[in-house]
């Protein structure tokens, strides 16, 4: 789908009715606004490399490294935003493919930042392909939604029925430590995800909208007043899936817990879902690596490294 067509599709979103003026500065997706990434995986020489890379400033990747312990087959892929963050008027568009038996791990240098707006939105759009036997871990650093900011982002994955991919969403509360009006200050953010097979059978989709003012934020079934969430998507086949759930432990204090987590199935056999609260990014993070490395190990029989210092 061309890139117009995509951005068209956003631009339509309900949630966008209200947020469709022009800013001052430049025209929304204008010149130095709209960028564009293109990952592509595949096997050679029984390797996986980078064999196709397409980029346009804000987004960079440079290269795939092979600095992982646990699985030093694995090309990592940092994208780096020149830009400083997602400003009102930006439009990304990023396509990640892994051939037939590859594996990659895709992220991001640092937390993604969105900043405040006065004036229309900012707009991503992803798809993410896995071939047979295809292994993928998509996870970003945490969105951070900026008072008034408003994002959308919509991602299309197409997974073959015996690759996996973990899919990672992040996002933190606003600049909490900032000011008290960014916890949630946000006008809109809308993150959709939509997942199907090759031969164009849905499987599920899912979409998570917060807008400004919006009283059930802090319901006990939402987020209970935590400020970190994380939505985790394991899509892999329904065997992998079951050995993951008998080795994933809830956590669930029952006083004053730092951060509460748990897994569920996704529908149509697709996988697994693990979803985390918590006070602080840390606290998130931990959750994420903990299920992170129960899918590594059952679907590719590998393990994490120890994680870095500074992180």
């Amino acid at each position: 789908m061309a890139l117009l067509e995509q951005l068209g599709r956003l631009d339509s979103a309900r949630e966008l009715r209200d947020f469709q003026s022009e800013p001052a500065q430049m025209r929304a997706a204008g010149p130095g606004k709209v960028g564009e990434l293109r990952l592509g995986f595949s096997l050679r020489d029984d390797r996986s490399v980078l064999h196709d890379l397409y980029r346009v400033a804000p987004l960079l990747v440079q290269q795939a490294l092979y600095w992982d312990e646990g699985m030093p087959e694995l090309p990592i892929c940092s994208i780096i935003s020149i830009g400083g963050g997602i400003l009102q008027g930006d439009r990304y568009r990023i396509d990640i493919s892994v051939a037939e038996g590859a594996c990659a791990h895709v992220t991001s240098q640092s937390a993604n930042r969105i900043h405040q707006m006065d004036a229309n939105y900012a707009s991503q759009h992803q798809t993410v392909t896995l071939e047979s036997g295809a292994y993928l871990e998509y996870l970003p650093d945490f969105t951070i939604a900026y008072r008034d900011s408003r994002f959308i982002n919509h991602s299309d994955i197409v997974i073959a029925e015996d690759a996996t991919l973990l899919y990672g969403e992040m996002m933190l509360a606003g600049r909490k430590h900032h000011h008290a009006d960014e916890r949630f200050g946000l006008d809109l953010l809308s993150v959709a995800v939509a997942v199907r097979r090759p031969d164009g059978r849905k499987l599920f989709a899912e979409k998570i909208l917060i807008e400004k003012g919006d009283p059930t934020i802090d319901y006990a079934a939402v987020m209970r007043g935590y400020d970190a969430f994380a939505n985790i998507m394991c899509l892999t086949p329904p065997a992998v899936a079951a050995r993951i759930r008998d080795r994933y432990e809830t956590n669930f204090p029952p006083e004053a817990p730092r951060a509460i987590s748990g897994v569920c199935r996704l529908p149509n056999d697709a996988g697994l879902m693990l979803r985390a609260v918590g006070e602080e990014t840390y606290d998130v993070r931990n959750e994420v690596r903990r299920f992170w490395r129960i899918v590594r190990e059952e679907a590719r029989g590998r393990t994490l490294p120890e994680e870095f210092l500074w992180r």
